[in-house]
C-alpha cells in the first residue's frame, strides 16, 4: 500500500481490503490501464467506474518498470499467505471439533486451540482446576502481582473468548471466572468421555449467555428504580364540562390557623418570679448548713473512738513482744559466754 500509494494514492480509500487491493494492483500494474482492464472478477461495478475515474485524475507520481515488478512480486506474497492462513484455520477449524467439542463451542477453535497448546496436552489440560484455566496465559502478570502485594489478575488466554468480548467491563471477571469453571468441566469431559458430541458445552453456554443476561438485567433494574419519592396522584374527573375529562387541582386559599403570633412579657409578673427564686435559693443554703452541722459532731466522736481502738491494739502488742525479745537477748548472751570460754581453754 506505501510504495504503490506514492503512484495511486486514491486507490487506499476506494478499496480498502487488503487482499482485493493486493489483486487489483497486480492485474493494473500502471494506472494508465485502468480504463482497459476489466475488474469485474474482483470489484462490484459500482466500485469500478469509480476506480477508473479516479486513475484519470490521480495526483500520484510516475512508476518505473522495476518497481512495478517487485510490487507485483510483493502481492503474489500477501495472496499466498492469505491462502495459507485461510487454509490453516480450516484444519484448525475441524481439528478442534474432533479433538475438544465442547471446548470448541465454549470458548472457540482459537482460544481453545491456544489453552490446549499452553498447557501441553489435553491430558494434561484436564488435570488443571478452573482457576487455573482462568489464568492461564497471565502466568507473569500473577508472580509479579504476588510478589508486589497487589490485586492477581482476572483472566488469562480466555479474554479474547466472544462471551468475555459481549460482557460490560464491570462484569468481565465474574463472567471469566465463569467460563473457565464450565471449560474445565468441558476439557474433562472432551478429555475422557466417551461421547464425541459437543451437546455439553452448547448447554453451559447457554447458561452463561442467561447469566450475562441476569447481571446487565440485574444493573438496568437498579438503575430503573433508583429514583427517590413516588410520583403524586392527582384525582381525574371524567365528568368535568369543559373537554373529555381534567385533573382536579383546587384553589390555594389563606389559612389563618397557619400564622404564629409571639406573646408579649408581663411587667408585672417579673419581679414576683425574681422574688420566688431568690427565696428558694436562701432556703437551699439553709438547708445545707444544718446538715454539715449535725453531721460535724457524729464525725468527730467516730475519728475519737477509731484512734483510741488504734492505741490500744498498739500497747497491746507492745507488752506481748517484749518478754520475747527479753528471752532472746539472754538466750544469746549465754552463746557468746560458752563461746568465749572455749576459746580461752
Amino acid at each position: 500500500r506505501e510504495w504503490y500509494g506514492w503512484h495511486f494514492p486514491e486507490l487506499a480509500k476506494i478499496v480498502q481490503d487488503n487482499i482485493l487491493y493486493a489483486k487489483t494492483v497486480k492485474l493494473m500494474g500502471n494506472r494508465t490501464n485502468a480504463a482497459k482492464l476489466d475488474f469485474s472478477e474482483i470489484l462490484p461495478e459500482e466500485v469500478e467506474t469509480e476506480l477508473k475515474e479516479a486513475a484519470m485524475i490521480s495526483m500520484g507520481t510516475e512508476v518505473n518498470d522495476l518497481d512495478l515488478i517487485n510490487i507485483k512480486e510483493l502481492c503474489d506474497q500477501v495472496l499466498s499467505l492469505a491462502e495459507y492462513r485461510a487454509q490453516l484455520y480450516d484444519y484448525l477449524k475441524s481439528r478442534m471439533n474432533t479433538i475438544a467439542p465442547n471446548l470448541t463451542a465454549l470458548v472457540g477453535e482459537l482460544v481453545g486451540a491456544r489453552l490446549i497448546a499452553h498447557g501441553g496436552s489435553l491430558i494434561n489440560l484436564a488435570k488443571q482446576p478452573g482457576s487455573t484455566v482462568q489464568i492461564l496465559g497471565a502466568e507473569k502478570a500473577l508472580f509479579r502481582a504476588l510478589k508486589t502485594k497487589h490485586a492477581t489478575p482476572k483472566y488469562g488466554l480466555i479474554y479474547h473468548a466472544s462471551l468475555i468480548g459481549q460482557a460490560a467491563p464491570k462484569h468481565k471477571g465474574k463472567i471469566s471466572r465463569s467460563l473457565a469453571a464450565k471449560a474445565a468441566l468441558a476439557i474433562r469431559y472432551d478429555a475422557l468421555g466417551d461421547s464425541p458430541d459437543n451437546s455439553m458445552g452448547l448447554e453451559n453456554r447457554a447458561k452463561l449467555e442467561a447469566r450475562l443476561r441476569n447481571l446487565e438485567g440485574r444493573e438496568l433494574g437498579r438503575s430503573a428504580g433508583s429514583a427517590k419519592g413516588k410520583p403524586k396522584i392527582e384525582a381525574y374527573d371524567k365528568d368535568r364540562k369543559k373537554g373529555a375529562g381534567a385533573l382536579i387541582t383546587p384553589a390555594k386559599t389563606y389559612n389563618p390557623a397557619a400564622d404564629s403570633t409571639l406573646g408579649k412579657k408581663d411587667d408585672s409578673v417579673a419581679p414576683m418570679d425574681e422574688e420566688a427564686d431568690v427565696a428558694t435559693i436562701e432556703t437551699k443554703k439553709e438547708k445545707k448548713e444544718k446538715k454539715k452541722k449535725k453531721g460535724a459532731p457524729e464525725e468527730d466522736g467516730v475519728h475519737e473512738e477509731a484512734n483510741a481502738e488504734e492505741t490500744t491494739k498498739k500497747e497491746k502488742k507492745k507488752k506481748k513482744g517484749a518478754p520475747e525479745e527479753d528471752g532472746v537477748h539472754e538466750e544469746a548472751n549465754a552463746e557468746e559466754t560458752t563461746k568465749k570460754e572455749k576459746k580461752k581453754k
